[in-house]
């Protein structure tokens, strides 16, 4: 076995805890990879919310929404995951929820993540996180700005209680080009 990269280990962490039906949240939908699995985790009685600010994100990824026959269970929604809140029921349990932060890969990197909408929408997750849901945050921090939100979410995670959550830091240290990492938050 080997290690296995910030984004890949945020699926090994999600799988187990996500079952047919349940609600999800793809906070930056990007090239729809996440979108993907977390839509065949849910299957068809489920449902994931998938954000992005980028309308190109969006096409591409319900081009392969509908490739792989998984449109049914995805609302695509093309606004800031700050804005969460306003998709999802006061009482709305999710089971999981995950971000990369940065920018597109192979589109415009003056468009990024910003710490204080990412604090807004993680926050709102957590509210609606049931018992045992996970937030995975990979965290991309190579790019102008992303040291500022790199920061700015770290501590902020510190300071979450431990009696009611479990934070992980997972990442490569040995690396050059400052490699992700993941930062997954466990509602106890």
């Amino acid at each position: 076995m080997n290690l296995e990269p910030a984004v890949n280990y945020s699926h090994t962490l999600l799988k187990p805890i996500i079952i047919k039906g349940d609600t999800v949240v793809d906070a930056t939908v990007g090239n729809g990879n996440d979108t993907i699995f977390l839509a065949s985790l849910v299957g068809k009685s489920g449902l994931v919310l998938g954000f992005d600010v980028q309308q190109q994100a969006l096409d591409k990824t319900a081009t392969q929404l509908t490739l792989t026959g998984m449109t049914h269970q995805v609302q695509l929604i093309h606004d800031g995951h700050e804005h969460l809140n306003q998709y999802l029921e006061p009482e709305q349990q999710i089971s999981a929820a995950i971000f990369n932060l940065g920018y597109l890969p192979g589109s415009n990197k003056s468009i990024i993540t910003h710490g204080a909408t990412t604090l807004k929408a993680l926050t709102t997750c957590l509210n609606h996180l049931r018992r045992g849901g996970i937030v995975a945050l990979v965290v991309y921090y190579g790019h102008p700005g992303g040291e500022i939100e790199k920061e700015m979410v770290l501590n902020h995670v510190k300071k979450l209680s431990q009696q009611e959550y479990s934070v992980l830091q997972y990442g490569f240290i040995n690396q050059i080009h400052q490699p992700p990492f993941l930062l997954a938050i466990q509602k106890r």
